[in-house]
């Protein structure tokens, strides 16, 4: 997989395993990414790092420091790199936790090194990793990370989702299209910060009903542009 980059994604990992750091800076390394540094904690990565700046930071959840997860989320942003949080499948409470954080994406320690490298690629671009993993932490708690929407959101989103043109939904609201359109890229922007993203009118469909604005939908509809 080496080359297949413009520039070299400069990545770190963050894990109490020893054996699990040398995997991962051998995988990545192997993979053309630029490995700047291991560490058992966030802590020692801040101090290791001494300046030098990283796109990603594949993360374990649970580390031996007594740290939060949101700490350590929180404080691997503050460097101006990418969460990607690597962990056991069975930690779905703290998956949610970092999620709500700002990560960027989950993947677990089941997975391939390829799946690791490709996900660590995604999130290096400033991209959010969408997958499983992710939607299983969702939906094991359904009022997790809802977007805060605003009334008129809520209306537009209500609208649009339900198969209404934008242009129209904006008429029936008496408000402008660009308005309307602003609006429409607001909601998206909400469920992204949110770890929700949803790039297509029918992923707008599919959050509207997790966010109850719209009713269930019959599963021949599902997939329903």
């Amino acid at each position: 997989m080496a080359g297949s980059h413009d520039r070299q994604h400069r990545v770190a990992v963050v894990d109490d395993h020893e054996s699990v750091r040398l995997g991962l800076q051998a995988a990545f390394t192997n993979a053309g990414f630029e490995f700047v540094l291991a560490a058992a904690t966030v802590a020692e990565l801040q101090e290791g790092l001494a300046g030098r700046e990283v796109d990603v930071v594949v993360l374990d959840l649970s580390l031996g420091d007594g740290s939060s997860v949101t700490e350590n989320v929180k404080d691997v942003q503050t460097l101006g790199a990418a969460v990607l949080v690597h962990s056991i499948a069975d930690r779905v409470a703290l998956v949610r936790e970092a999620l709500a954080a700002g990560a960027a994406g989950v993947i677990p320690k089941a997975s391939s090194t390829r799946t690791v490298i490709q996900a660590a690629e995604t999130v290096a671009r400033g991209e959010v990793l969408n997958n499983l993993e992710w939607a299983s932490a969702i939906d094991a708690d359904r009022d997790f990370a809802k977007a805060q929407l605003g009334r008129r959101e809520r209306e537009i989103l209500h609208l649009y989702a339900s198969g209404l043109p934008l242009k129209l939904a904006a008429q029936q609201l008496g408000i402008g299209y660009a308005t309307a359109r602003e609006y429409l890229d607001r909601i998206r922007q909400k469920y992204v910060e949110v770890g929700r993203p949803a790039p297509t009118k029918v992923d707008l469909l599919r959050r509207a009903v997790e966010d109850g604005i719209l009713p269930g939908l019959d599963t021949d509809d599902d997939d329903t542009d």
